[in-house]
C-alpha cells in the first residue's frame, strides 16, 4: 500500500522555442544559396535522424559515447564529490535523457531539467523517469540553446549543474564554443558544467567514426535532404547525393558533406540551384581538442575550477568547471 503522506510528482513542461517557418525557410535557402552550400547542423535530427544517430552510437567505429559512458561510470562518484548536494542538473540537449538518468544516483540532484528543442520529445521520457524517481522534481523545456542559453524561472533559482555530454561542444566553431561556455558560467553562476569533449587522436580513428562500414553515418547524413524537403518544399532526390567525411587538419575538426554524384539542379518556391558534379553541401563539423586546449577555453569562458577525467587512452575528457 502507497503512504498517504507519499507525494506523487508529475513532470513539468514550458515551451519556449517557437517553430517560425518562414524563418526556418529563410535560413536553409540562405544556407543553400551560399558560395559554398552548407546546413545547420540541427536539421540532421528529425524523428527518423534521431533514430539514426541513436544507431550510430552503438557501432563499432564510434568511440565516443561508450567511452565517455565508461568514465562516468568509473570517475562519477569523484565528480560528485566536488559538487554540492541539492543541485538542479540541467540536461542540455536530453533527448531520451538516458546520459543523465544514469547519474542520478551517483549525483543525486535535488530537481532535474531536461533540454531539447521541442518538450514533445521529452514527454515520454519524463514521464517513465518520474516513475522510477518519483520524489525528483522534473521540468522539461522546449529551447534551442544552440543560439542563446537562456533558462527559464521555472527552472529554479538554486544551485545548478549543467550537463553536455556527447561531445556536442564540438558542431561549434571555437569561437562559438567560447560563447556557449560563456553563456552557460552565467546560466549556472553558483553551480557548474559537466561536458564531454572529444579529443584530438589520429585520423585511423577520427574518420570511420563519422563513416562506417555499415553506412548508418550515410544515411543520417543524406535523410538530412528529406527533412530539407519538407522544411522548405524543396525537391532534392537522395540518390543523387553521395555522403563524404574527412579531417581539417588545418582547423582539427572532422567535416561531414553532401556531394552531387552528377550536375542537377535543386528548386523550391521562389529559387534554384544547380550543383556541379562532385560540389557539396557542408553538413556539419565535430572540432576536437587536446586537454589543455579546451581547458584554457573553459578559464576563458570564467570557470576558475577545472577538473578532468579521461580514459586510459585519451580519447575522450569530461570536464567539471566551476568558480
Amino acid at each position: 500500500m502507497t503512504p498517504t503522506s507519499a507525494r506523487v510528482r508529475v513532470p513539468r513542461f514550458v515551451q519556449l522555442h517557437q517553430d517560425d517557418d518562414a524563418a526556418v525557410r529563410a535560413e536553409l535557402a540562405r544556407g543553400l544559396l551560399a558560395h559554398a552550400a552548407f546546413t545547420h547542423p540541427k536539421y540532421l535530427y528529425d524523428a527518423l535522424g534521431s533514430r539514426l544517430f541513436e544507431a550510430i552510437t552503438e557501432l563499432p567505429e564510434y568511440y565516443p559515447t561508450r567511452t565517455e559512458a565508461a568514465i562516468f561510470a568509473q570517475h562519477g562518484a569523484d565528480m560528485a564529490a566536488l559538487l554540492p548536494q541539492g543541485l538542479t542538473l540541467v540536461d542540455l540537449g536530453a533527448g531520451n535523457c538516458e546520459k543523465a538518468a544514469r547519474l542520478f544516483d551517483v549525483l543525486r540532484p535535488a530537481s532535474y531539467v531536461a533540454v531539447d528543442i521541442s518538450v514533445a520529445f521529452l514527454r515520454g521520457a519524463l514521464a517513465a523517469l518520474q516513475r522510477q524517481y518519483p520524489g525528483l522534481d522534473m521540468l522539461g523545456v522546449g529551447l534551442d540553446f544552440s543560439s542563446q542559453l537562456a533558462l527559464p524561472p521555472e527552472a529554479g533559482e538554486g544551485q545548478r549543474l549543467l550537463f553536455y555530454p556527447g561531445s556536442s561542444i564540438g558542431n561549434f566553431s571555437p569561437a562559438d564554443a567560447l560563447l556557449f561556455l560563456r553563456q552557460a558560467r552565467q546560466a549556472a553562476p553558483a553551480g557548474g558544467l559537466l561536458i564531454g569533449v572529444d579529443l584530438l587522436k589520429p585520423i585511423t580513428l577520427l574518420e570511420p567514426a563519422y563513416d562506417d562500414a555499415l553506412g548508418v553515418t550515410a544515411a543520417f547524413n543524406r535523410n538530412m535532404l528529406l527533412h530539407i524537403n519538407r522544411l522548405l518544399g524543396s525537391d532534392f532526390e537522395v540518390a543523387q547525393w553521395r555522403h563524404r567525411a574527412c579531417y581539417n587538419a588545418e582547423v582539427a575538426r572532422i567535416e561531414m558533406h553532401l556531394e552531387a554524384v552528377q550536375a542537377l539542379m535543386v528548386h523550391w518556391p521562389g529559387a534554384q540551384r544547380h550543383f556541379a558534379a562532385g560540389e557539396r553541401i557542408h553538413t556539419e563539423n565535430s572540432y576536437k581538442y587536446t586537454p589543455p586546449q579546451f581547458e584554457a577555453l573553459l578559464r576563458e569562458a570564467g570557470f576558475s575550477q577545472v577538473t578532468q577525467w579521461r580514459d586510459a587512452r585519451d580519447w575522450f575528457a569530461v570536464f567539471l568547471a566551476h568558480d
